[in-house]
């Protein structure tokens, strides 16, 4: 790296955005007062634990003896599980490591082990297998000969998913894959883009989404490996050491039965119909069964090992496993090979290594509640803590999916089997589950089954807030929410006890009937006030049914119940944050004219409609500028008093109208509130005048506290002398009441909801755009949800494909297809049938058509949305609105968890439907759980993106790295927010010119977010725009083209062409072709992305005139100098019209036309002197140079918004001296200095969803 004296160094502009990761309530409340001794002690602590490395030696039977880099925070087993994965011993499972003779404990930490140092021999000796151990081989032998099929991620089973990204770099990517002579390669390169990739085609394939991947060419090593019918061994064969028996078909044909014994594997004498036990001659036993197999199958040793070869050069994160199930919605046709492991996996409750045990199940609850119960006074505590509640989360939700599968597909045992079942609730694996639907008539007054279908994604919101504030001993339920085949199931943890009794003998406080008895309770109080500051919930009294005064900090249907554990639960969440009263109308009470104006309130299916805690989180901030702006304005008025006193007391009241006047806000909120308080001020500007009023004396103190309490009174702060705003959420829940004496606070709540409604339609809203095909889908997934309801297993993908010819197919007559011998089966079985959750009339789902499907799409849309959509039928919706219908069929799938074949559909076709039920592959489940967070790494996270906003790029650098080593730490390799990290690394390494670096976190940042997020996830798509940018700075042109093409691809299936960021892509990829001399290509796309540019930012953007300019030089090259000219100069003009005549960019056009007019003036003269003297005419030579690599960089840098300053290190001084500055300046309290400017906007404040 360049040392800092006159080295370039640069400022990021803007990624800030970018890298938003959506942050829990930080600030841990009750417990983390002592957590948190400041950053300095957080960074030694950190150094102290990540610093430490030192090398072993491994000896491992038949192999040399090799070094191995360890942490002495790791365990024993972190090594088993290296030596597992590595080449040459990965075919090993039932061993210990020894050191001198000594066998280590595998939970054992490193540095707890005597004697273990730099240099150590830790010797892997063969240990005797038991049936569990036996077991474990075989599972573990089964994924290594499967370890490069894709099956696994197709069929969305144990954290596999899918990754493309070596389709398209060929390996490429770091040294190896620097083009050496660049000059001499560039005719080389293929730069053609497919077709349909092209600006203006119209074609949206769907096959090239999964490109195939020659790696996953299959390999096969094994015609069969299954467990024999002979297990389990008969009480004779025990007593000799038999543990289970396989059946293996090798390559060659050869059938065989293998014993596992304690001592190993070896073949033996039994066939398919006659059991012999006896060792065969010769019997080959071996440890391993991969060294077995080997000696008996020539093909099996030959591929197997090719296998693994290819296996260890895969990049790492292309095979660890995610941490929650990620799943496709397009998949090929698969084999469907015969598999022991996933065929025993299918009838056994299988959560992890550990349950191998029939009947073995893991308390969840105490997991759960444990794992908040760990130290986390220091970082070490604090990420033991973090991390074992991250692990025992992602393994509930996946055990909460499992389970809430089996249920709606009816195999698991209802709990109370005689009621309808609808009604019927099931415990399994120790997690309760129940259905979506209004039992016992409980949410009536709510709105009946749309509110209990709404009601569990409320509470699970419930659960993630008071989860973040992680407040000790307060305790919430482990929750899952699962859409499952049209039916939603709520998954939860068990309280201990709470089967054995009545709720009502069980909760001890809240309400159990909506607010008619309720309850208080003294521990309650004190340990929900804990969390009422940062989830902004107000203590308050609520009537009882004997109109006694209760005492409350939750709403009413919070319910504590204190378990058998003597743990403090609280349960049903749902009502954690205020209602949104757009979507709630009350009689007598009118909303302000701004949602009036705008239709609202309307009337909506149910009453649990909410506001979401971001937007609770904006509203705050903004009131609390609004209370910042008061308090200065009325001080600014006092100063104005006080300066006219001294002059003449007789002109102080004329003086005193200008001051307000001129401090009047532009926020129509502040002149509101100004306004309501006009006596409050005058008593101020009485008060200043009086003649005792020297600076500092008693009456000055006093008319400041005025000033608070009028700024309090006016933003509605439920304390009269700080700025603190809650909300009561029992306001306007219906069967609530509250004691007289605090009427005067219900008003003001009931004013807050009201303000807090007209902010979400007024400042919020505005800001965002609303996406038709968003809408279109959500409205089809609340139909499809009730269609699925009414199908039965077997005509589910008819069912399926059914719902989406209806949906997006041209053919106006889809007619569902039953084969007739199930019609047939179906009338004689009628009264066995219904039995799957919600079921009705089995067959009413066939009659639907396209007109009547989208009808009901056009009501939803208007009853839950009150969007008028002015179509029916689809192609009047991909017409009207310019849509397409592989991004409608894309975003149904999702939603809905639809997987189809990945072929190319014909949806236009008028004579037949685009779907048969063969091209419907599975139906997934839609999951929702709480994701914990990682609080240290991301307060690093945070400390490191301030650094390199304020231009501190290596300290910004060092934090990141620390932040990347956290979130390790306790999320494991495979994360969204490691993701994040690994980009803005990426980021700045590539701005300190460590070009490299800055490839290989990229990659990693890609490869990642398609694991993680999914292949076409906006995010992912960022990524590979990324990671072309460093790939053209490395100097690897043709492998940055192909990243750009598939980031194309992938964002023309997910929102078509018409989209603002597309001009952005469409510039890199321009600029890129542009540098390759592919001009006529690259005008293709900067054309493409000067017409976006205009249409979404305006003619007159700056954006606009940067395209301007792009399209230019690409002219320039062409020697096409008027049409160079004429695009610079309307990139001028606006610069001119802008940013003056005097600013850089202005002069920059203004050069670069000088240029262009000479280019073109020697071109003319040129052409003259042919046309003049013919053949005969001495011409000098013109140069028509390709671009320079460097000026293109310069250019896909600037758009890329990294703009590189070369800076002394005066200039260097100077530029941090004024960011320190401005920060002052955004300081609350130097708000007065800049109060014109202080314009009350929060668009920037929007969390990014990461």
């Amino acid at each position: 790296m360049p040392g800092p004296a006159g080295a370039n160094k640069a400022v990021m502009n803007g990624d800030g955005g970018h890298d938003h990761i959506e942050e829990a309530e930080s600030k841990q409340e009750g417990g983390a007062g002592d957590a948190d001794p400041g950053d300095e002690a957080n960074e030694q602590e950190v150094i102290v634990i990540q610093d430490t490395g030192f090398t072993v030696k491994i000896q491992a039977p038949g192999t040399e003896p090799f070094d191995l880099q360890v942490s002495p925070q790791e365990m024993v087993q972190e090594i088993h599980q290296v030596l597992m994965d590595r080449e040459d011993t990965c075919h090993r499972t039932c061993f210990s490591l020894q050191l001198d003779g000594n066998v280590l404990d595998s939970f054992a930490e490193l540095k707890s082990i005597e004697g273990l140092q730099e240099g150590s021999l830790l010797k892997v000796v063969e240990e005797p297998y038991t049936v569990r151990e036996a077991r474990i081989h075989v599972r573990h032998v089964r994924d290594l000969l499967k370890s490069l099929d894709p099956s696994d991620a197709y069929n969305g089973v144990d954290c596999n998913s899918l990754s493309f990204l070596s389709v398209f770099t060929d390996g490429d990517l770091g040294e190896s894959g620097k083009r050496k002579k660049k000059g001499s390669e560039l005719e080389q390169i293929d730069c053609t883009p497919p077709e349909h990739i092209l600006p203006g085609s119209k074609d949206r394939p769907l096959v090239p989404l999964q490109p195939t991947n020659k790696d996953w060419k299959p390999l096969q090593c094994l015609k069969v490996l299954t467990m024999s019918g002979w297990n389990p061994p008969p009480g004779n064969r025990k007593m000799h050491g038999d543990l289970m028996y396989l059946y293996i078909v090798t390559m060659e044909e050869r059938h065989v039965s293998i014993t596992a014994s304690t001592r190993g594997f070896y073949l033996n004498q039994s066939t398919t119909y006659t059991f012999s036990p006896k060792p065969a001659n010769p019997s080959f036993l071996t440890h391993s069964l991969v060294e077995l197999l080997s000696q008996i199958s020539p093909a099996f040793k030959k591929n197997f090992t090719a296998l693994q070869k290819k296996r260890v050069q895969r990049h790492p994160f292309e095979r660890i496993a995610t941490p929650f199930q990620v799943y496709s919605w397009t998949a090929p046709q698969i084999d469907h090979a015969m598999d022991c492991v996933r065929a025993e996996d299918a009838y056994t409750s299988r959560l992890g290594y550990e349950e191998h045990i029939p009947g073995q199940t893991r308390d969840w609850n105490e997991e759960l509640q444990t794992t908040r119960e760990l130290a986390r006074k220091n970082l070490p505590e604090r990420l033991l803590r973090e991390r074992a509640i991250f692990k025992v989360h992602s393994d509930f939700a996946a055990a909460a999916t499992r389970g809430a599968m089996a249920v709606i597909d009816g195999n698991v045992m209802a709990i109370n089997p005689g009621e309808e079942t609808r009604m019927q609730m099931f415990i399994w694996n120790n997690i309760f589950f129940s259905l979506g639907f209004d039992v016992k008539d409980h949410y009536r007054e709510l709105g009946g089954d749309a509110a209990a279908h709404a009601a569990p994604t409320n509470d699970l919101n419930g659960v993630r807030a008071y989860g973040a504030v992680d407040v000790e001993g307060l305790y919430t339920l482990g929750t899952v929410v699962v859409d499952y085949r049209g039916n939603r199931v709520t998954a939860q943890s068990i309280i201990p006890g709470i089967l054995e009794r009545e709720q009502e003998q069980s909760v001890i406080y809240g309400s159990i009937d909506f607010g008619k008895t309720v309850v208080s309770h003294p521990k309650y109080l004190e340990l929900l006030d804990k969390t009422s500051r940062p989830l902004k919930v107000q203590h308050h009294a609520v009537l009882s049914e004997k109109n006694e005064s209760v005492d409350l900090c939750s709403s009413v249907e919070c319910k504590g119940i204190i378990g058998n554990d003597g743990r403090h639960y609280i349960l049903d969440l749902l009502r954690t944050f205020p209602p949104d009263l757009n979507f709630l109308p009350v009689e007598d009470e009118e909303l302000p004219p701004e949602c009036q104006k705008l239709g609202f309130p309307c009337q909506h299916r149910h009453r649990l409609a909410c506001l979401r805690q971001e937007l609770i989180e904006a509203f705050v901030e903004h009131r609390y500028l609004l209370f910042m702006k008061m308090a200065a304005i009325q001080l600014m008025q006092q100063k104005a008093n006080k300066e006219n006193k001294a002059t003449a007391l007789t002109n102080s009241a004329s003086a005193e109208m200008t001051a307000s006047s001129t401090a009047a806000p532009k926020d129509p909120e502040a002149s509101k509130a100004t306004q309501t308080n006009s006596e409050p001020t005058q008593t101020v500007s009485e008060a200043t005048q009086t003649p005792a009023s020297q600076p500092g004396t008693t009456t000055e103190i006093t008319t400041s506290r005025e000033v608070v309490l009028n700024a309090c009174k006016a933003v509605g702060s439920i304390s009269n002398t700080s700025f603190d705003i809650r909300f009561n959420p029992d306001i306007y829940s219906p069967g609530v009441r509250f004691p007289e004496d605090c009427a005067e606070d219900i008003q003001k709540q009931k004013q807050l909801l009201k303000d807090g409604a007209a902010f979400l339609v007024s400042c919020q809203i505005p800001s965002l755009r609303i996406g038709i095909s968003e809408l279109i889908t959500r409205c089809a997934k609340h139909i499809f949800k009730t269609y699925l309801q009414g199908v039965e297993l077997s005509a589910l993908s008819a069912a399926v494909s059914h719902f989406l010819n209806c949906f997006l197919s041209s053919f106006p007559d889809a007619v569902a297809h039953l084969p007739a011998d199930e019609l047939v089966s179906r009338r004689k079985n009628r009264k066995r049938r219904n039995r799957v959750p919600g079921a009705g009339d089995n067959t009413a789902w066939a009659s639907l058509t396209p007109t009547e499907l989208w009808k009901n799409v056009v009501s939803e849309a208007q009853s839950y949305y009150n969007f008028t959509l002015q179509c029916d039928n689809v192609d009047l919706v991909v017409e009207k609105y310019g849509l397409q219908k592989i991004t409608l069929l894309r975003e149904i799938s999702i939603k809905t968890g639809i997987q189809i074949l990945i072929k190319e559909y014909n949806f236009d076709s008028r004579h037949k439907t685009a779907f048969t039920e063969e091209d419907i592959l599975n139906i997934f489940p839609v999951v929702k759980h709480v994701n914990p967070k990682a609080s240290d790494a991301f307060h690093f996270f945070q400390s490191g993106q301030a650094k390199v906003q304020q231009g501190f790029l290596k300290e910004g650098c060092e934090l990141i790295n620390e932040a990347l080593n956290l979130f390790n730490n306790v999320y494991g390799a495979m994360h969204v927010e490691i993701c994040a990290c690994l980009r803005l690394l990426a980021r700045l390494n590539y701005i300190m010119g460590d070009h490299p670096e800055a490839l290989s976190n990229q990659q990693k940042a890609v490869l990642m977010s398609e694991r993680v997020l999914g292949i076409e996830h906006p995010n992912t798509i960022q990524e590979y725009i990324h990671l072309a940018l460093y790939c053209f700075a490395n100097g690897q042109l043709s492998t940055a083209l192909k990243l750009l093409y598939r980031a194309r691809y992938l964002m023309l299936m997910v929102c078509g062409e018409d989209h603002p960021e597309m001009a952005l892509l469409d510039s890199n990829i321009g600029l890129v072709l542009h540098g390759v001399m592919e001009y006529d290509l690259s005008l293709r796309f900067l054309e493409n992305a000067l017409a976006i540019n205009s249409k979404y930012h305006g003619p007159r953007s700056l954006k606009v005139a940067l395209s301007h300019h792009l399209v230019a030089r690409v002219y320039e090259s062409k020697a096409e100098f008027r049409s160079a000219l004429q695009h610079e100069k309307e990139g001028y003009t606006i610069y001119k019209n802008q940013v003056g005549e005097s600013h850089e960019k202005t002069k920059e056009s203004s050069e670069y036309l000088k240029h262009l007019t000479q280019q073109a003036v020697a071109l003319q003269r040129t052409m003259n002197e042919i046309y003049k003297n013919g053949s005969s005419a001495s011409i000098m030579p013109l140069k028509f140079t390709a671009p320079s690599m460097a000026s293109v960089l310069e250019q896909l840098n600037i758009i890329n918004g990294i703009i590189f300053i070369p800076l002394s290190q005066k200039d260097l001084e100077n530029l941090k001296a004024e960011v320190q500055r401005r920060q002052m300046l955004q300081e609350p309290g130097k708000i007065e200095e800049n109060q014109e400017d202080c314009l009350l906007e929060l668009d920037d404040k929007l969390p990014v969803d990461d």
